[in-house]
């Protein structure tokens, strides 16, 4: 298989507090570059993409409903991993015909950055998610 993956393209954070998680990131450098919501089990959530030089983070926070799964944690943990890819499409087909386990039925689409993004994840061994971005 001769999969193409640019580099990583962000790092997922879930957070309990988003408007306090952006003023904490902003202290390291880091810098608001989007905000949008998202519909997410019945709810909606939020997120933030904060930028840094070439690093970007994506702190988003949860629907109220399933938050309290977060705001029990003792420690707090990266969601996931997002490589940027060039081809959604091609991409996807080649990892499910190669056997990983896709999380979803076909690359999603969402309303983020100028004209939205579509995506997907595998599962990794552990239970990591990985997830494959292209942004439109």
């Amino acid at each position: 298989m001769d999969l193409k993956i640019n580099h990583i393209q962000h790092i997922g954070i879930p957070v309990t507090d988003l408007k306090n998680s952006e003023a904490f990131y902003s202290r390291l450098g880091f810098q608001n570059v989007m905000f949008s919501h998202f519909d997410h089990a019945g709810g909606r959530g939020s997120v933030i993409m904060m930028q840094r030089e070439g690093m970007i983070l994506e702190i988003y926070q949860m629907p109220e409903q399933e938050l309290a799964e977060i705001r029990n944690r003792r420690n707090g943990h990266i969601d996931h991993i997002a490589f940027d890819v060039p081809d959604i499409e091609l991409t996807y087909r080649e990892l499910k015909n190669a056997s990983f386990r896709v999380l979803e039925n076909e690359p999603v689409f969402l309303p983020f950055w100028k004209n939205g993004c579509r995506y997907f994840n595998i599962e990794g061994p552990d239970g990591e998610r990985l997830e494959f971005n292209q942004i439109l």
